[in-house]
């Protein structure tokens, strides 16, 4: 038995995940046309799945979801993956707590992305799911794994799930796949959040003290347990 054989429930779990969680992208508002993605670990393995390069979201099943290794190398599927696949296999080599990767171009974080400018934390929503400033990183070359060096690089000093990857989009991670899209999801509202509010004036900054406070709560006591 090979090792895909052994893997072979767990794969096609994951496929099926996978592909449901691109009808939020759309759901949201986070994508147009065939751009963006949701890949995830396969847990127990050295793989991930995910989108197809290209492709429709109306056309997504879970069959044409690809597995590849963790540098990016196809192992499975008769498409090829998605353009972001050699940055997210370096993000999954790099940070071992993410489990899935979800790439957006979610027109208010993008109008961020394209200042070069991090959000600040000045709502409560931003101090709860990111911990401070969702961060800017650096400016990199589609196609390599170049992004993904912006993305580890960043996220290593942040609390963020999220990184706005300059002149890009947004780039976020979590355990599963079903946070690295809540933290999609949620970046994109406080980006529009928070220019709105620069429309308006000066938005007050939440204080340090008050952001590990609100964070400390949802993380760890909001919602069921």
């Amino acid at each position: 038995m090979t090792v895909l054989d052994s893997a072979r429930g767990t794969v096609e779990g994951v496929r099926a995940e996978v592909c449901a969680l691109h009808a939020e992208l759309v759901r949201y508002g986070l994508v147009v046309w065939t751009a963006g993605n949701v890949s995830a670990r396969v847990p127990g393995h050295d793989l991930f799945v995910i989108k197809p390069s290209g492709v429709s979201y109306d056309d997504l099943t879970p069959e044409n979801m690809v597995l590849c290794d963790l540098h990016g190398t196809v192992v499975e599927g008769d498409h090829a993956p998605s353009s972001d696949t050699a940055a997210q296999a370096y993000v999954y080599r790099h940070l071992d707590h993410v489990g899935a990767v979800v790439h957006t171009h979610s027109p208010y974080a993008v109008a961020w992305a394209a200042r070069g400018e991090p959000i600040p934390v000045v709502t409560t929503m931003c101090a709860d799911e990111f911990g401070g400033d969702i961060p800017v990183g650096p400016f990199a070359a589609i196609g390599d794994d170049s992004i993904g060096r912006g993305i580890v690089d960043t996220l290593r000093g942040s609390r963020s799930p999220a990184v706005l990857m300059q002149n890009h989009g947004v780039f976020a991670v979590g355990p599963t796949a079903r946070s690295a899209v809540k933290a999609a999801v949620m970046c994109e509202d406080v980006a529009r959040s928070v220019h709105l509010a620069h429309q308006l004036g000066r938005p007050l900054p939440i204080p340090p003290d008050a952001v590990d406070a609100l964070h400390d709560r949802y993380q760890n006591v909001y919602g069921q347990r």
